[in-house]
């Protein structure tokens, strides 16, 4: 398996990155409609369920948003092992994001720069996809909303309603992008007040739907930014206790540089992810944890590329874990290690 992915992970670096993407999909998608994907990729360990948002997670890992923007292939990663696939991000409407290059691989620094922009096909045909996709897959599928890249922030809400009631009756949970960096503004909406009406505004829009929904009250998640204070943090806090969110999402992709300053590829505008995120994100997750309440869980993201990376954030406060870089640079194996390590140090799983 290690020497499979070695060779197949030379061949997709020699591509352009969003090339080597789309391919990476597609092929995972066609080996697992042949039955062929666990054969290469050898089969994940077995392990407890874990509660989490009153959701039963076959295990702790989960493949963060990002990796899988149309709803095509949630199968096939659960294949791999994860115990849940975030899918989007996704806006109510087809945009095709950022110009190309978009995309960058800093290899010394094992980190990725991105700039897609919510490039995605729109949550009508997501969810077309998704219903196919998902088909055997027994782990749970999260859904990642944004707003389109020309809808004001004055406006925002009026997306993240029209997204939240679209994905809401195929989500297992919602997760709300408040946090990426490549949609001009965004990150704005991290504003205390502004982010308390938009979790108030869709909880609202939860009562509503749930009724329809032979009652079933879909999780809502924060995903939030590595760059910010720690005041900015802690207010965040106070707002996800005060409305009592189901969970946050810590975090995304950062953008500070001075992990890679001096690569050729440092001022390229984007996030950056993978080892330069590592430490930042863990800390953030610790600063959450001990100013949140603690009914609230903490989804871990960020620079996990062993499986201590992810008990450091468990360790410090989050509930589950997701990667994205860490699964391009270190192959399928991650997974299996990160839920092998897991089992031995909670012997109940």
């Amino acid at each position: 398996m290690p020497d499979f992915y070695k060779i197949a992970q030379k061949v997709l670096f020699s591509l352009e990155p969003e090339t080597a993407h789309h391919l990476t999909l597609s092929g995972a998608n066609f080996a697992h409609q042949l039955g062929l994907l666990t054969l290469v990729t050898g089969k994940a360990p077995e392990c407890a369920p874990v509660e989490v948002m009153g959701l039963s997670f076959p295990n702790r890992i989960g493949l963060a948003a990002g990796m899988d923007k149309s709803g095509l292939a949630v199968a096939a990663f659960g294949a791999l092992g994860f115990g849940h696939v975030e899918i989007g991000t996704i806006t109510p409407r087809a945009q095709p994001g950022n110009e190309q290059p978009r995309l960058f691989r800093l290899l010394e620094h094992q980190a990725i720069i991105n700039r897609m922009g919510f490039n995605n096909p729109g949550m009508a045909v997501v969810l077309a996809n998704l219903e196919k996709s998902r088909q055997g897959f027994k782990g749970i599928v999260g859904i990642n909303i944004g707003k389109n890249f020309d809808t004001p922030n004055e406006n925002a809400l009026d997306d993240y309603l029209t997204g939240f009631r679209q994905a809401y009756s195929a989500a297992d949970y919602i997760a709300i992008n408040l946090s990426s960096p490549n949609t001009k503004g965004l990150r704005d909406l991290q504003a205390a007040d502004t982010t308390r009406q938009l979790i108030k505004a869709l909880q609202d829009e939860r009562k509503k739907l749930a009724k329809s929904n032979q009652g079933r009250q879909v999780p809502i998640v924060v995903k939030i930014a590595p760059d910010l204070s720690d005041p900015h943090i802690y207010e965040l806090a106070a707002v996800f206790s005060e409305t009592h969110i189901d969970g946050v999402i810590a975090t995304n992709t950062t953008i500070d540089r001075q992990a890679v300053t001096g690569h050729p590829l440092a001022d390229e505008g984007g996030g950056l992810s993978g080892r330069p995120v590592t430490q930042r994100s863990t800390e953030v997750i610790r600063r959450l944890r001990k100013n949140l309440d603690d009914k609230i869980p903490i989804i871990g993201v960020g620079g996990i590329f062993t499986a201590e990376d992810a008990q450091n954030k468990l360790d410090a406060g989050a509930s589950l874990v997701q990667i994205y870089t860490g699964l391009i640079y270190q192959g399928p194996t991650l997974i299996h290690e990160i839920i092998q390590l897991e089992k031995e140090v909670n012997p109940k799983l």
